[in-house]
């Protein structure tokens, strides 16, 4: 997702504190989801990428993007050239490629051997339910069982991380002139059903931006995380005054009542630049890790919180 601004798109990683994160901090301020120094490098290794970038009302999302790596920059052109605000899928890589995008092969030895590794262990784990073979326990290709037998439980595997795992980076900047942007990137989960779109290029879910309230950004599961547009939300409680760190755990908590076991996390700031963080607690995801840079410190800086 892309919004539009005089704003650089900046990907640089940052932060650390307790379960609390409450911090005031001049302007310029940059948080990142990822807690890495060199977060600006995402790796290409799934194939597939999706992106969202956002900052005025103007956007630009790419979703199911093949071959192309800078999905960022993908979208950037559609807000740019287009009025449209999504595009996806095959017609979105030609859309890179009439853009200048070169198209290459993004997938890596890791990856390759990861996908037969999993199609050894009978395509397991995999995201299919209520289709014919058994999906727990053989690879496709799927039909669809008789609707007199059909389950809603939950699918045969579920995205879960641990205190640095989650691929989404997630980015959001309040200039000192006033203008934020919010921007994410992905490669989406792994053994995903080909076509799948998550939260990122989804505007309001994996990052949100308004110069009148703050900007947000979510990481975790996406296909819980976008039936919520936590990113909007949490914008819309920092407009209504909420403090950063109380609009993100508002958010979990309006999530945690559906999915109790959901993966995801939250960054928050407002236009003063006050920021925080919140996520859902898991067995093996109890704190979040993410970036923070402003102009008091001279690199970026990681900092903590607990998760509730």
């Amino acid at each position: 997702m892309a919004r539009n601004s005089n704003l650089p798109l900046l990907l640089v990683p940052f932060l650390f504190s307790p379960a609390l994160v409450r911090s005031s901090s001049p302007l310029p301020l940059v948080l990142n989801t990822w807690p890495f120094k060199n977060a600006t490098e995402a790796g290409a290794g799934g194939g597939w990428v999706r992106v969202a970038a956002l900052t005025t009302m103007d956007v630009g999302a790419v979703g199911a993007l093949r071959r192309i790596k800078n999905a960022i920059g993908v979208a950037r052109k559609v807000l740019e050239y287009t009025t449209h605000t999504l595009l996806a899928g095959e017609l979105a890589t030609k859309f890179a490629e009439s853009m200048g995008f070169a198209s290459e092969d993004l997938s890596t030895n890791t990856s390759r051997a990861l996908h037969s590794d999993w199609r050894a262990q009978n395509c397991q784990p995999n995201y299919w339910r209520n289709v014919i073979p058994d999906a727990s326990k053989y690879c496709g290709p799927y039909k669809p069982k008789p609707h007199s037998i059909l389950k809603q439980d939950d699918p045969t595997y579920k995205e879960t991380g641990d205190n640095y795992g989650h691929d989404t980076i997630g980015m959001i900047v309040i200039h000192k002139t006033g203008h934020t942007a919010a921007g994410t990137s992905t490669n989406g989960i792994k053994f995903k059903i080909p076509g799948r779109i998550g939260d990122s290029p989804i505007p309001g879910s994996g990052a949100y931006a308004d110069d009148t309230a703050g900007a947000a950004a979510a990481t975790g599961d996406g296909d819980i995380l976008m039936r919520f547009l936590p990113s909007y939300q949490a914008v819309e409680y920092m407009r209504r005054g909420v403090d950063p760190t109380i609009a993100c755990q508002k958010v979990i908590s309006r999530i945690q009542k559906y999915f109790p076991n959901f993966f995801g996390a939250v960054i928050c700031a407002n236009m003063t630049g006050s920021y925080g963080a919140a996520c859902n607690k898991l067995p093996t995801f109890t704190q979040f890790s993410f970036m923070v840079y402003n102009s008091l410190k001279n690199q970026p800086t990681e900092e903590k919180v607990d998760c509730i």
